[in-house]
């Protein structure tokens, strides 16, 4: 009986991408890189550094399990267990959100409004992330704004354990508050603290009504409480209602955006807001809503 093939590393990358390809899975060199990366141990430029390296036959046992899994479906974040967003890695899993390239775009518009406030250059800036799973605008603001104190809420005690690791993970913990909490309810604010420098959040703005619409990945894999609201601007409303107790005056008040939310949510603001701004991601379609509390 012929022995088995020896693959190393970059000629099984090279033929499991052809096949993610072929097969028409998303990010099909990201989902090669992350899987083998994960069984292997390694980080993906390591992969390319160590190219040569033999793949041992329990190593690729288990490479081609996680392959399977991709196939059936489940995003690569959650089978390699990470994600990245700003430059930074994240665990993840089914209990969170997978980080996004469109909520990168909205923490630079927040801080460059922060730094444009003037309270960036304050000693310690406080600042609320709202509906934080797995805490990656929380923790990479600590980490960008070394002197800022952060709190970060969530209505899931499941995303808030994933997100304290994920603040553990980058030596940060100790400088971000975690709070259970919903912002929905009306003793929110109270239990945020602040008044905050800012208020960041990416909530839940899918209408109930477009959940069917969704990728199944989605649909499959990723917590609807965290992507789903009845009408899509509950939370606008609500966190709109607790800002004159959450923010400071002069503070900034930063929205990610549903892509035809931007007119619904500055409707919301009334006459409490100044200085709105609403920037487009790199498909032209209106992502982060920014204001300043008066």
């Amino acid at each position: 009986m012929p022995e088995e093939k020896v693959w190393s590393v970059v000629e099984l990358l090279k033929t499991t991408m052809a096949f993610f390809v072929e097969k028409k899975i998303d990010e099909p060199r990201l989902s090669a890189e992350l899987l083998l990366g994960r069984v292997l141990g390694l980080q993906r430029l390591q992969l390319y550094l160590d190219h040569e390296r033999p793949v041992t036959p329990s190593e690729l046992v288990a490479f081609r399990a996680a392959c399977r899994e991709r196939m059936q479906g489940r995003p690569v974040q959650y089978i390699a267990g990470e994600a990245f967003f700003y430059g930074y890695r994240f665990f993840v899993d089914e209990r969170v959100l997978i980080p996004r390239p469109e909520t990168e775009l909205v923490l630079e518009h927040a801080m460059e409004r922060l730094a444009a406030s003037g309270l960036a250059s304050a000693q310690s800036p406080s600042i609320l992330d709202i509906g934080t799973g797995s805490g990656c605008i929380a923790i990479t603001l600590a980490l960008r704004l070394p002197g800022a104190r952060v709190t970060a809420a969530d209505v899931s005690a499941d995303a808030l354990d994933v997100a304290r690791r994920n603040a553990e993970a980058h030596g940060v913990a100790e400088r971000i508050t975690f709070v259970l909490a919903d912002a929905l309810d009306s003793s929110f604010a109270e239990k945020a603290g602040g008044p905050f420098d800012m208020v960041i959040s990416n909530p839940p703005y899918i209408p109930e009504a477009e959940w069917a619409t969704l990728q199944e990945e989605v649909k499959q894999y990723e917590p609807k409480l965290a992507l789903v609201a009845p009408q899509g601007f509950e939370y606008y409303e609500s966190i709109v209602a607790a800002a004159p107790a959450l923010l400071r005056a002069g503070g900034v008040l930063c929205f990610e955006l549903h892509a035809d939310g931007a007119a619904g949510v500055r409707a919301l603001l009334g006459s409490g807001f100044g200085g709105i701004e609403v920037m487009q991601d790199y498909n032209k379609l209106d992502r982060a809503l920014s204001c300043i509390s008066a």
